[in-house]
């Protein structure tokens, strides 16, 4: 299979560089999956006009194309403002984006750098209140872009490395989002699920939900169920290999409370639906499913761990039955998920019909209901 067949023609205008006021106020395109995949199988197949897409809606119409007993599963990970820019000793500008802890002190990043950065040298952070308080170690290059740092403190007080973060770290905002981020991007690149740190990007399906849409959903009969995924800085890279099989994913944390197991058990037993809200979701459930979890085999206990799960066409749904997601970027691993949920042609037709009505694209843009 050849990255190349899931490409698609965007013009740029369409990409959000800014969210909405109104999270809830996002289009919405609703497209009935089991319908598509009969008009595959039907002698006389649709024309190459035909639109597939089953209705443009709001997102805060969402009650209305949800089941009574559905379960919908969130992703609560809060995006780290993990991007920070410090200077070398002689002046120049480093770009460093945290990717995950070794311990209290040493981290990975990637390093942005016009020169390469030598093992030992010495990072300073300026603009801290109260003067400097701390510098960064460069300690190895681990790779082409990343290397370990190590916080330590210098003179007065010394910050922790969530600190450091909290006073002087920016929302990694990914690049095609060509402007810097602005302070209103440290609420709205959360979701208002949000809750346990780890993530530096947001799980973007999950942006169009407030809570008047939460209570809709909830007295419409659907039941929400939490789950965490770390978003991880491979949501940003793009895939290296044109043979789509010979791609893999950098790992990523996960962790289902056996609330949500339980809930999730007891739905697939009673014939109740479970939707993803976004691709994450859809990668912890169906890694989740190889644990046994969802069959009774752990009755007790939740499930955590780490999960490589790339998700390409022919790959055979366990658990999600419905997807609520954005609209993803040519090539991507995203939408190679999207495809295999919905089907490669199906997909990009939806893709091409959202151009034609001027959707919104990417994260910050609008989303689409697979049913």
């Amino acid at each position: 299979m050849r990255l190349e067949s899931f490409d698609y023609e965007l013009p740029e205008t369409l990409i959000a560089q800014h969210a909405l006021p109104e999270r809830s106020a996002s289009r919405l395109m609703v497209v009935d999956r089991f319908r598509q995949q009969s008009a595959d199988r039907a002698d006389d197949p649709p024309s190459a006009a035909a639109d597939p897409v089953t209705a443009n809606a709001l997102v805060r119409d969402l009650p209305h194309y949800l089941g009574e007993n559905d379960v919908l599963v969130v992703n609560r990970s809060r995006v780290i403002p993990a991007r920070l820019f410090v200077h070398r000793a002689t002046g120049g500008k480093v770009e460093l984006l945290f990717i995950r802890r070794r311990n209290d002190n040493d981290f990975e990043a990637w390093v942005r750098s016009i020169a390469r950065l030598v093992p030992g040298e010495l990072l300073h952070c300026r603009d801290v209140e109260g003067g400097e308080r701390f510098e960064f170690v460069f300690v190895e290059q681990i790779g082409d872009r990343e290397g370990v740092l190590r916080l330590q403190p210098r003179g007065g007080e010394a910050l922790t490395l969530e600190e450091v973060f909290e006073s002087l770290g920016h929302v990694p905002l990914p690049p095609y989002i060509r402007r810097p981020d602005e302070p209103g991007d440290r609420e709205r690149y959360q979701t208002v699920f949000a809750r346990e740190k780890g993530s530096v990007a947001a799980p973007t399906a999950g942006l169009h939900f407030d809570e008047p849409l939460l209570t809709a959903l909830t007295e419409r009969g659907v039941t929400i169920a939490p789950l965490i995924l770390h978003i991880g800085p491979g949501t940003f890279s793009p895939l290296d290999d044109d043979h789509v099989e010979a791609n893999r994913l950098q790992s990523e944390l996960f962790e289902i409370p056996f609330s949500t197991v339980e809930t999730i058990r007891d739905a697939r037993a009673s014939g109740r639906r479970i939707v993803a809200v976004g691709t994450t979701v859809t990668r912890a459930l169906e890694s989740a499913w190889s644990h046994g979890v969802f069959d009774g085999e752990s009755p007790t206990g939740g499930v955590s761990g780490e999960t490589d799960l790339f998700i390409y066409p022919g790959y055979q749904f366990k658990v999600v039955e419905r997807m609520i997601t954005n609209f993803h970027l040519p090539r991507s691993s995203l939408l190679l998920l999207v495809c295999a949920f919905l089907g490669r042609e199906q997909t990009l037709d939806c893709y091409r019909s959202a151009v034609r009505k001027g959707y919104r694209f990417y994260s910050y843009g609008d989303a689409m209901l697979i049913r």
